[in-house]
């Protein structure tokens, strides 16, 4: 059995906003060390509830575990370029084939090709047309993750620049699809099995429209 980390770390981002201060000193004295977090529930690895895009759906808390917890199949995207479009057809070659309900893992290993704390992550990331996300509705998965910005306008907003919604295709067409999202993997090049078992339990955060998680992989069970 293996146990295969895909979570960023939560730490200063140029992206993000975020704070890291720690308090107290074990060594000076102190009885605690307590550690204080400041994050968007948007940044690194995390999970996207359907309220995220649709008013009056679920939260994250109402997100059931059983959506991001239990079998996986990986779609490897071997030799994936800079800025590539990715279509149903590249998706479906690199299907190893599985049953509605699964989570589906799209693995381009991008974060062994650009770190994620740099621009070039995400202005040079692959992502998908409409015709890939309707592909991925189609095959009927609980969730969908991903190990690149999957939709071309989160480069843009690196610029703030905004562009109609419904070129955020992933999250248009998969979330009104009832399938939730799991973004920003890393490490999945360390997969080696077509098939795992994916953990990506968010943090119960009551009325929040997504959480950050620890995701991981299992491999060498029967899933």
């Amino acid at each position: 059995m293996r146990i295969i980390d895909l979570s960023m770390p939560i730490a200063p981002h140029f992206r993000w906003r975020t704070q890291v201060t720690v308090a107290g000193d074990i060594a000076a004295g102190d009885q605690f060390r307590v550690t204080r977090l400041d994050a968007t529930c948007h940044g690194f690895t995390h999970v996207d509830a359907r309220a995220h895009i649709l008013a009056d759906a679920p939260t994250i808390e109402q997100t059931s575990l059983e959506r991001v917890v239990g079998p996986c199949r990986v779609l490897r995207l071997a030799g994936i370029s800079p800025e590539e479009e990715i279509g149903p057809d590249r998706l479906s070659a690199a299907d190893p084939g599985g049953a509605p309900g699964e989570i589906i893992l799209l693995a381009a290993g991008w974060s062994a090709l650009r770190n994620s704390n740099t621009p070039e992550f995400w202005r040079d990331a692959p992502w998908l047309n409409r015709a890939a996300a309707e592909w991925l509705a189609e095959r009927k998965p609980s969730a969908v993750a991903f190990d690149f910005p999957q939709d071309y306008p989160i480069r843009l907003l690196l610029d703030n620049i905004q562009v109609p919604f419904e070129q955020h295709v992933t999250h248009d067409v998969l979330l009104r699809h009832d399938i939730t999202l799991i973004e920003y993997l890393v490490n999945t090049d360390d997969l080696r099995e077509p098939r795992c078992l994916l953990s990506a339990a968010p943090l119960k955060i009551p009325n929040a429209d997504g959480a950050p998680a620890r995701v991981y992989a299992i491999e060498g069970l029967s899933v």
